[in-house]
């Protein structure tokens, strides 16, 4: 065993490859040019640097959290003892940095983050995207739908609907990707499934147009009632339904302020060992993509989110290595 793959070494972030500055990779994988051919990995992981409108006062600076997400990955490793598997074991990672965003056009942005998945896609990779608000999920989501054949359902880990159609002026707004994602032709509105939804920054009209549409709801009253394990089973089942792939979107504050410090302030959700084995489980049934944003590193002096973002990802990632470990496989992940 190296010393890379002992988490705790003493200074261990400035052995790890570099993207920029002393920002090393995610958990110290390779480091992906996409300009060039790209040999395939399992996964390739991609900083969205991105903040379009505000929607509460001067609560901002989410697109400072890819750099916090990948400085906080550099205390870990791949093996989690509760499942005793090493995701390295099993699945090929690489990390491209960050996309390149105009911080005067929204438009040229999702533009580039589709341009940036479909380059993903199309070197047989799956994104995992970090950082940046929710505006972006959906042009990954259309990027799939792009480049792989069957319909796709969305499993959405939110405290809030996010389905609003417009915010102001802005046509993509960080509280409208679902909406977006339920126009995408590849994407059945009945297979899209809210998961932890909760709380007085939802507003009836919201609610009422994700039952209209199709979606499912599963509130934070139906996860306490059913308990988390029932929820994630039924969530797979309807977001699979007639689908041949499914796609993670993840807002940190679907967990409880009290865990998400750098997040929204909402109450109420779900605890981290919830979204891990949801993560976990989830991935296990297989997946074409995650996301996780709506982290804020201005007010979260130790990075706390920033950790917890990295924990979830590697309980997606061990899920996905399961599956694998489980198939005796190393075909293709999507």
């Amino acid at each position: 065993m190296n010393d890379k793959n002992i988490p705790m070494v003493y200074n261990r972030k400035y052995s790890l490859p570099i993207i920029y500055g002393d920002t090393p990779s995610f958990l110290g994988v390779d480091l992906v040019d996409l300009s060039l051919p790209v040999k395939r990995y399992d996964v390739i992981f991609c900083g969205v640097p991105w903040e379009g409108s505000v929607t509460w006062g001067s609560y901002s600076g989410c697109e400072l959290a890819p750099r916090s997400i990948r400085h906080a990955s550099a205390r870990y490793g791949g093996f989690l003892p509760e499942y005793g598997i090493d995701i390295f074991d099993y699945l090929k990672l690489g990390d491209m940095g960050d996309m390149s965003v105009d911080p005067n056009s929204a438009k040229k942005t999702m533009h580039n983050v589709y341009e940036v998945a479909d380059r993903i896609y199309q070197s047989g990779s799956v994104p995992f995207m970090f950082g940046g608000d929710h505006s972006y999920s959906p042009e990954v989501i259309r990027a799939l739908g792009h480049n792989v054949k069957g319909n796709i359902g969305v499993i959405h880990f939110d405290a809030h609907f996010d389905n609003s159609r417009y915010y102001g002026e802005d046509e993509y707004p960080r509280c409208g990707p679902i909406h977006r994602i339920a126009g995408i032709e590849s994407v059945r509105s009945n297979n899209i499934v809210h998961i932890g939804i909760r709380g007085p920054r939802n507003s009836k009209a919201q609610f009422e147009y994700a039952k209209e549409m199709g979606a499912t709801i599963f509130d934070i009253g139906h996860i306490r009632k059913q308990g988390i394990q029932n929820i994630i089973q039924q969530s797979i089942e309807i977001a699979r339904k007639g689908t041949e792939h499914i796609y993670v979107t993840i807002c940190s504050d679907c967990i409880d302020y009290a865990y998400n410090l750098g997040g929204p302030i909402d109450f109420d959700g779900l605890y981290p060992h919830e979204l891990f084995y949801s993560l976990n489980t989830i991935c296990q049934s297989g997946i074409s993509g995650l996301d996780f944003v709506e982290i804020y590193p201005t007010v979260d002096p130790r990075s706390s989110s920033s950790h917890l973002a990295v924990w979830a990802m590697i309980h997606a990632l061990t899920g996905m290595a399961m599956k694998r470990a489980q198939e005796g496989t190393n075909g293709p992940i999507l």
